[in-house]
């Protein structure tokens, strides 16, 4: 029931995730899924995955959108995207490491979706803090014909199962 991951030769050993984690990974997941349909910027994934975007690491975002001439995980060597779902036990590898690292590798977007605090912090490389988006979220990567739009408020409802 643990995720291994290695970032810059240090072991990442994670427990299980939270049921709200995963409602949250699903609801997201759906959402880019049906929004990327149709364009040419890539997939849109879920781990668990092994991908070694650098050298000897090995890492698993939650949710990511890999370059479309992927066919395997071998393959991918950049992302356009990848998001994490807070969990108590990520929260430090999420915020410091893991951030550092897509920040470093190149990852033009990186999100961490905090269910307790009802946010997304929107990272970009070179960035010393991140966006807070509590509303709504826009994104529109390189190639996108349109913008992806999540009403925030209205997804950590959905996560948090409210009526």
């Amino acid at each position: 029931g643990n995720r291994y991951e290695v970032i810059d030769g240090v072991l990442l050993v994670t427990p299980a995730p939270r049921q709200v984690h995963q409602r949250a990974v699903g609801k997201l997941f759906f959402a880019l899924e049906s929004w990327i349909r149709g364009q040419d910027i890539g997939e849109v994934l879920l781990s668990p995955a092994d991908l070694e975007l650098e050298p000897d690491d090995l890492v698993q975002p939650d949710i990511f959108v890999c370059p479309p001439a992927a066919k395997d995980w071998t393959d991918v060597r950049s992302l356009v995207l990848a998001v994490e779902i807070l969990s108590p036990s990520t929260e430090r590898y999420d915020r410091g490491r893991k951030r550092r690292y897509f920040s470093r590798v190149g990852v033009p977007e990186y999100w961490i979706v905090d269910c307790d605090q009802r946010v997304v912090e929107r990272w970009r490389p070179g960035a010393a803090t991140p966006e807070l988006v509590g509303t709504t979220l826009e994104w529109r990567p390189e190639g996108a014909t349109r913008a992806f739009v999540l009403d925030v408020i209205a997804f950590f409802g959905a996560v948090h199962a409210e009526a």
